[in-house]
C-alpha cells in the first residue's frame, strides 16, 4: 500500500499529462491545436493553388529564369537539411520547378524523361538491383562475412585498419564515382561492421575516395569526357587528344582531390589532430563504445534484407563465395578497358563493360552457390531480398535525377555561371572557380554536368586573363576538383546516395558528417590556388 503522505504515482502522472485537466483546444496527446493544423493546411493549399494559377508567368531569358532558376534545388537542399528527410524534400523541389517553368504535370515534364533514360536504367538495373541482389546473395552464402574474417586475419585488426582497407579499396576501384562507391562499399562494409566502424565513417571514406580518386588516377572515362568538352575552347587545347593529354598533365593541380584523398587517409588512421565534425566524432564514439553503427533515429538506405545473415544450416561459407563474384566483376570491367586502351591504343573509345561485369558477377555468385549445394530457391530468395533492400535508395535516386532534369530545364547552371562569373576578380580566378563549381555541383548534384557548363566558360575566361600555361593549368585543376567537391557534398548527388546505400548509412547522416571534412579539403585548395596565382603568375 503506498505511503499516505505521498500521492499515488499513477494519479500524479495523469494530472501532469493533462488527461484530467479541463478541455482545451489542443489534442488529447498535447499536440498542435486543431485550429493551427487547419490554418497551416489552408495556407499550404491556398499557396499551392495560387502557385498553380500563376505557373508559367515567369519570363525566361538567356536560357534561364533568373533567380527563380536556383529555387528548386535550393528548396530541396534546405528542406533536406531542415527535415533530415530527403524523399519529400526532393519531390517538393521538383514540384517547385514545375510551377516556375509552367510544367504543372511534373510526371510528364520531368519524372518520366529522367527515369526513362538509359542512364537511369543502367543505375537501377546494375548499380542497385545487381548490387543489392549480390549483397542479398551473400547473406545466404556468408561470402562477405567470410571475406571479412579472412581480411581480419591477414590485414584488418581493428577500426583503423578497417578504414585504411576501405581507403585502399577506394583507390583500387577508381573507375568512376558511382562504380567506385558501389564496389568499395560492398567490399568494405562487412569488414567495417565487424570492427565497429560507424556507417558515417565508412560512407565518408568510400565517398571521398571515389570521384576524387577517379580524377587523380584517371585510367578511366573521365579524361576522355573532359577532353571532349575542352577541345577547341582555347588555342592551347585544339583537339580532344590534346584535352586528354592536358587532363593528365594537370593532375598535380587538382588540389581538392589531392587534399581530399590525403585527409581521408589521415582520418582512416585516426591521426588527425582534430576531426572538424562534431557529428562524426559522436558517431565514432558511439560505434566504439556501444557497437551501434547508426544512431537510434537513423534511416539507413539499406534495409534488414541486406544486413541479416540467413545462411542455410547445410551450407559452408567460403572465401570463394566473395572472391568469385568480385573477381569476375573486376576482370570483366577492368581488363578489357586496359587491353583496348593501352595495348590496342584505342584511347577514344576503350571497351568498358560495366553492365556486363555486374550481371556476370551476380551469375557467378549464383553459380558458385548452386555448385556448392545450395537450393536454387534459397539462392533466388537471397537475390530477391537484396533487390528489395535497395528500394528506398532507388526512390531517392529517381527523384534526384528528376531534380537534375528540372535544373537543366530551368537553366540553373547557366544562371549561376552568368551571375557569379561576372563578379570574379582575375587575380583569384582559380580559387573562385572552385567556389563557382561547388555552388553549381552542390545545386545540381553532378560533377560531369558542372564540367559541361563551366569548362566552355572558364577556360576562355582564364585565357583572356593570362596565356601562361601554369595559370591555365591551375584554372583547369580548379574546375575538375571544385566540381567533385560540390558533387561529393550534395545530398542530391547519385554518388552521395550510392555511398550511403553501399555502406548502409543514413543519407543525411552521411552528408552532415562528411561536409565539414570535405570543406577542409576545399578550403585548403582555395588557399593554395590563391597563393600560387599571387606568387607565380
Amino acid at each position: 500500500m503506498p505511503d499516505a503522505a505521498e500521492p499515488d504515482a499513477s494519479i500524479t502522472d495523469v494530472q501532469e499529462s493533462g488527461s484530467f485537466a479541463p478541455e482545451s483546444d489542443e489534442d488529447p496527446d498535447g499536440g498542435t491545436p486543431w485550429w493551427r493544423r487547419w490554418l497551416v493546411a489552408a495556407l499550404v493549399l491556398g499557396g499551392l493553388g495560387a502557385a498553380v494559377y500563376v505557373a508559367g508567368d515567369i519570363p525566361k531569358t538567356n536560357d534561364h529564369y533568373g533567380f527563380w532558376s536556383v529555387l528548386p534545388p535550393l528548396i530541396a537542399i534546405v528542406l533536406a537539411f531542415w527535415l533530415q528527410e530527403v524523399v519529400s524534400a526532393l519531390f517538393i523541389g521538383i514540384a517547385a520547378g514545375g510551377i516556375i517553368a509552367g510544367q504543372v504535370n511534373i510526371i510528364d515534364a520531368f519524372l518520366l524523361p529522367a527515369i526513362g533514360t538509359e542512364d537511369f536504367a543502367l543505375i537501377l538495373l546494375v548499380y542497385l538491383w545487381a548490387l543489392g541482389g549480390l549483397i542479398g546473395l551473400w547473406t545466404r552464402t556468408g561470402g562477405a562475412i567470410r571475406f571479412a574474417e579472412w581480411a581480419g586475419e591477414k590485414m584488418v585488426t581493428g577500426p583503423k585498419t578497417a578504414k585504411f582497407f576501405t581507403w585502399l579499396m577506394g583507390l583500387l576501384f577508381h573507375q568512376g564515382g558511382t562504380i567506385s562507391t558501389v564496389l568499395t562499399g560492398a567490399t568494405a562494409r562487412p569488414i567495417g561492421d565487424q570492427h565497429d566502424v560507424s556507417h558515417e565513417e565508412l560512407s565518408y571514406v568510400v565517398d571521398s575516395t571515389a570521384s576524387p580518386a577517379a580524377t587523380l588516377i584517371p585510367f578511366n572515362v573521365w579524361p576522355i569526357y573532359v577532353g571532349g568538352l575542352v577541345a577547341g575552347t582555347i588555342p592551347l587545347i585544339e583537339t580532344s587528344q590534346e584535352g586528354i593529354a592536358f587532363f593528365f598533365s594537370s593532375i598535380w593541380a587538382n588540389f581538392y582531390a589531392l587534399f581530399a584523398v590525403a585527409l581521408t587517409l589521415l582520418f582512416a588512421w585516426e591521426v588527425l589532430p582534430w576531426v572538424p565534425s562534431k557529428k562524426m566524432r559522436d558517431a565514432t564514439e558511439r560505434a566504439r563504445t556501444t557497437g551501434k553503427l547508426d544512431r537510434d533515429e537513423a534511416t539507413p538506405l539499406t534495409s534488414r534484407e541486406l544486413t541479416e545473415m540467413n545462411v542455410p544450416d547445410d551450407y559452408t561459407p567460403g572465401l570463394v563465395d566473395f572472391v568469385g563474384p568480385i573477381g569476375t566483376l573486376l576482370a570483366v570491367a577492368i581488363l578489357p578497358y586496359l587491353y583496348t586502351y593501352f595495348y590496342l591504343g584505342n584511347t577514344e573509345d576503350p571497351t568498358l563493360l560495366i553492365a556486363e561485369a555486374f550481371v556476370l558477377a551476380v551469375l557467378a555468385g549464383l553459380g558458385l552457390a548452386l555448385f556448392k549445394g545450395m537450393e536454387f530457391q534459397e539462392a533466388i530468395d537471397g537475390f530477391i531480398d537484396g533487390c528489395k533492400g535497395v528500394t528506398i535508395g532507388a526512390i531517392i535516386l529517381a527523384l534526384a535525377v528528376s531534380l537534375k532534369e528540372v535544373a537543366d530545364a530551368m537553366g540553373t547552371a547557366e544562371y549561376v555561371v552568368a551571375s557569379v562569373g561576372e563578379a570574379i576578380p582575375p587575380a583569384v580566378l582559380p580559387g573562385l572557380l572552385v567556389v563557382l563549381c561547388l555552388i553549381i555541383a552542390f545545386s545540381t548534384g553532378t560533377s560531369w554536368g558542372t564540367y559541361a557548363v563551366v569548362f566552355p566558360v572558364a577556360l576562355p575566361l582564364a585565357w583572356s586573363v593570362s596565356q601562361d600555361p601554369l595559370f591555365i593549368t591551375l584554372c583547369f585543376g580548379a574546375v575538375v576538383g571544385g566540381s567533385v567537391y560540390g558533387d561529393q557534398c550534395s545530398p542530391i548527388s547519385d554518388t552521395t546516395v550510392l555511398s550511403s546505400l553501399a555502406t548502409g548509412a543514413d543519407l543525411m547522416d552521411h552528408v552532415n558528417t562528411q561536409l565539414p571534412l570535405a570543406s577542409v579539403a576545399g578550403g585548403l585548395a582555395i588557399v593554395l590556388y590563391t597563393v600560387l596565382v599571387v606568387l607565380l603568375v
